[in-house]
C-alpha cells in the first residue's frame, strides 16, 4: 500500500475513533456507486439506514436523515463474509495457548466453535481492513468436529459477536486417497498397509460416518415417540444433532478428492441433508453432479499449487468459472490451516483471480458476500444491499476485487466501526521513529 494512502486511511480510521460504535437513528449515503450483490450496480445512488437497518436503496428519499455522508467518488459494498475460516480461534500458530481449534476425539458434535472465539483476537481488525464484517469460525478435529456459528467482527463479548449460534454442522469426510508405496520404500515399514487393507480401512470409517448419524437418528426418535413420558438422561451428543436431523442447518462437507466429494454428497443426499462441499480442490471435475444435487462449494484453492503432474497451470484459477458455468454456487475462502486466520485479508483477491480465469465479476463479487450468506442461512439479514437487511456494509475507493483499493469506512449493524488494527499502529510507530542526527 503506498504510504500517502495508508496515511489517509490512519487518518480517517483516528477520526472516527471516538464515533466508533455509535449509531444514529437514520444515515444517509450519497453520490456511491452502489454494488447490490443481489441486483446492479448503482451509479451515483443513495442508500438510506434506519435503526440499523437499510431502508432505502438507490434514489433519494423524500425524507431527510439524521446524518447525511457524502461518498462521490467511493464504492459502497456489502459486507464480505468468510465461511471457513478459523479467525478468533487461532492467533498464533506457533504459541499452544493461541490456538483454540481443536477438539479431542473423532465425533463431538456437541462442540460450538462460536464459543472459544477470542473478541480481542487482533486478527479480526486485520480482516475488517480489507472488507470483512462476518465470518464463520470452524471447529477442528476428528470426523463430525462440531458446529459453527456466524460472528460479527465487532463487539465486546462472543455474546455481543455470535449472530447466529448454530449454522452448520462439520464433517470431514474420509480420504479416498491411497498410499502405493512398496513396502520396502516405506520410510516406516512397521506402519505400511497394503491398498488393500488401506481400502478396507476407509470402508470401515464410512460405516463408522453412517452408524453415527443412524444412532442420532434413533435417539431424536425415540425423544420424540417418549414425549410427555418419563425418560433417560440426556445425551449432549445426541441432542446437538437435532438441528442437523431436522433440516434446520446443513452440513458442511469437508473433502477435495473427486471421489471423496461424490461419497460425501451422494452419501447427504441419500439421507436428505442439506449439504455445502468445502474445500473443493477436484469440484470442478464433478461440477454437474453437484448441480444436480443442488450443493454449493466454498472454495479454498485457487492459490493452490496443482495437485497433478497433468494439471494445467492454471486449474484451480479456473474452477470457480467452471462451477458456476456448470450452476454450481461458489464461495470463496482460504482454508482452516495455519495461515487460515491471519491470510482472509487475502482471500477478494483469490476470486478476483477466478474472475480474470472465467468467472463472472458478479459471481466472484456474490461468492465474498450473497453466497456465503446463503449457505450459512443469513441471507435475509446479510449479503446484500436491499431494503430490510442489516445495515452491514463497507466503503472503497475502488473495486474491492482490485488490489490497489482501499477500505475507508466500515458500518456493522448500522454502527461505524474503526479500521485501525496492529498494522496501522506499528506504521504509526514506526513512522515517528526518532530520526538519526
Amino acid at each position: 500500500m503506498p504510504l500517502s494512502s495508508l496515511r489517509a486511511v490512519l487518518l480517517g480510521a483516528s477520526g472516527l475513533a471516538l464515533a466508533s460504535g455509535a449509531r444514529a437513528a437514520s444515515l444517509l449515503l450519497t453520490g456511491a456507486t452502489l454494488h447490490t450483490a443481489s441486483g446492479p450496480v448503482l451509479t451515483d445512488a443513495t442508500l438510506l439506514v434506519r435503526d440499523g437497518k437499510i431502508a432505502a436503496v438507490g434514489a433519494r428519499p423524500a425524507e431527510a436523515a439524521d446524518q447525511t455522508i457524502d461518498l462521490k467518488g467511493q464504492h459502497l459494498f456489502p459486507g464480505l463474509i468468510a465461511p471457513v475460516t478459523v479467525l478468533g480461534l487461532l492467533e498464533i500458530d506457533g504459541v499452544r495457548a493461541t490456538r483454540d481449534t481443536t477438539e479431542v476425539g473423532d465425533y463431538h458434535p456437541d462442540v460450538f466453535s462460536w464459543m472459544a472465539v477470542n473478541p480481542d483476537s487482533e486478527l479480526i481488525p486485520v480482516a475488517r481492513a480489507n472488507g470483512y464484517t462476518h465470518a464463520q469460525p470452524v471447529p477442528l478435529g476428528g470426523v463430525v468436529s462440531g458446529q459453527s456459528g456466524v460472528i460479527a467482527l465487532s463487539g465486546w463479548t462472543i455474546e455481543d459477536l455470535a449472530i447466529r449460534r448454530t449454522a452448520a454442522l462439520h464433517v470431514f469426510w474420509p480420504s479416498f486417497a491411497l498410499d502405493t508405496t512398496p513396502k520396502d520404500r516405506a520410510p516406516d515399514k512397521e506402519k505400511w498397509k497394503s491398498p488393500e487393507d488401506q481400502s478396507k480401512d476407509r470402508d470401515k470409517k464410512l460405516k463408522e460416518v453412517d452408524d453415527f448419524f443412524t444412532e442420532a437418528a434413533a435417539y431424536a426418535k425415540a425423544k420424540t415417540a417418549a414425549k410427555g413420558a418419563a425418560t433417560s438422561k440426556a445425551v449432549p451428543a445426541w441432542e446437538a444433532m437435532f438441528p442437523v436431523l431436522r433440516g434446520e442447518v446443513p452440513l458442511f462437507l469437508h473433502a477435495d478428492e473427486t471421489r471423496q466429494i461424490r461419497s460425501a454428497v451422494g452419501w447427504a443426499a441419500k439421507r436428505g441433508f442439506r449439504s455445502v462441499v468445502a474445500g473443493g480442490r477436484d469440484a470442478w471435475k464433478v461440477a454437474d453432479f453437484l448441480a444436480t444435487n443442488r450443493v454449493g462449494v466454498v472454495y479454498e484453492h485457487v492459490f493452490s499449487q496443482p495437485a497433478r503432474d497433468d494439471d494445467a497451470y492454471d486449474v484451480h484459477f479456473s474452477a470457480p468459472g467452471r462451477l458456476a458455468k456448470a450452476g454450481v454456487k461458489v464461495a470463496f475462502s482460504d482454508g482452516t490451516d495455519r495461515f487460515g486466520a491471519s491470510s482472509i485479508r487475502n482471500v477478494p483477491y483469490a476470486a478476483a483471480q477466478a474472475a480474470a480465469f472465467g468467472l463472472s465479476r458478479d459471481e466472484a463479487l456474490r461468492g465474498l458476500t450473497l453466497y456465503p450468506a446463503q449457505m450459512l442461512g443469513v441471507e435475509d439479514r446479510l449479503g446484500s444491499l436491499e431494503v430490510g437487511k442489516e445495515a452491514s456494509f463497507f466503503v472503497a475507493d475502488g473495486d474491492i476485487l482490485d488490489i490497489r483499493s482501499h477500505v475507508t469506512r466500515m458500518w456493522i449493524a448500522g454502527k461505524e466501526v474503526g479500521l485501525e488494527s496492529r498494522h496501522t499502529r506499528l506504521y504509526e510507530k514506526y513512522r515517528n521513529r526518532p530520526k538519526a542526527p
